[in-house]
Formats: C-alpha cells, structure tokens, sequence
C-alpha cells in the first residue's frame, strides 16, 4: 500500500495537509500539460495548481482512491479554467467598458475563451447523455492524463479507453461543429 492510499484510508482531519507534498508533483505536471494548448492564460501551472488546491482542501472532501482525488483535481481544475475564460469573455464583451491603452508589448497572445466555453457547453450536455465518457474526457483534456492513466482512474481497462475517447471525440467534434454552423 503506497502513502497516499494509506493517508485516504487514515480519514484523519488533516488528510489534505498530508496529500499536498505527496502529490504536488503530480499536479503540477497534470497542470502543464493542461496549460501547453492554452496560450494567453493569465494564470501559469503553479498557480492553477494552488487554486484547484484551495478548492479540493477547502471542501474537505473524501476520497476513495489516488485515481478519486485526481478526478477531484481535474473537475477542480476544469472549473477553474472555464470560470476565468467566463471572466476574461464577460469584460471582453463590455462589462468593463473603461479603455486602457496598452503598448504592443503589454499584449499577451490571444486566450482561445470562446473555443473553451463552447467546449465546456457541449461536455455538459455530453455528461448528461454519457457521464462516463465524459469524465473521461475531463481527466484527458483538462487534467493532461493519458489514456492508461484515465483508464485507471475511472476503473476501466485501456481498450474500453481508447473506445470511449474516440467516441467521445467524434461526439464533441459533432458537436461543436454544429453549434458554429
């Protein structure tokens, strides 16, 4: 039995001070990964990592397993990431209409907010058609996992994976499709 799973299994109160050294590696790479096909995110890896910290240590959650907590962490993540796109597009569209003059160099590289809520919007109506898939879907895209690691995670073997995401990518990409026609 490995520290972490002996930590979840203790159900001490201070499971999350105790997770934090053991698995902030982990997050923070899960982070990168997921921060690599975002540019002009304001926020970097670390602190995406200390804000889904934040909110998995501050619900006091419990956690069955290694692979529960970092499905915890990706949907943390996910949300995260999905709310500041919510922000940036909501004073994009003039909910701060005072002007700033910015010189070039103060212009960071566009943030793709659009393309992320509209994918947040078709993952919501394809986690009510198909939660599984869907979970799938968020521990790939906005936790960086790959496909053995999510397998893992959701309990199923790497072949059914491999099924799920191609279907779950062809749903997504239907749909997304649709919604620009």
């Amino acid at each position: 039995m490995n520290d972490v799973t002996r930590i979840l299994n203790d159900r001490q109160p201070d499971v999350a001070e105790r997770l934090l050294p053991l698995l902030y590696d982990d997050l923070k790479k899960l982070a990168a990964a997921r921060m690599q096909g975002e540019p002009g995110q304001t926020i970097g890896p670390t602190g995406l990592v200390h804000e889904a910290w934040l909110r998995l240590a501050g619900g006091e959650g419990t956690w069955e397993s290694r692979g529960h907590f970092f499905a915890a962490a990706a949907e943390a993540m996910r949300r995260i990431l999905i709310d500041r796109a919510r922000r940036r597009s909501a004073q994009k569209r003039g909910k701060n209409p005072n002007r700033v003059p910015l010189s070039a160099d103060q212009i960071a590289a566009p943030a793709n907010d659009d393309r992320l809520l509209a994918l947040d919007e078709a993952l919501q109506r394809f986690a009510a058609a198909d939660p599984e898939k869907a979970e799938l879907v968020k521990l790939r895209y906005f936790a960086g996992c790959r496909i053995h690691e999510a397998a893992e995670i959701l309990g199923v073997s790497t072949a059914t994976a491999d099924r799920y995401w191609a279907y779950a990518r062809a749903w997504l990409q239907n749909e997304l499709q649709t919604s620009v026609d």
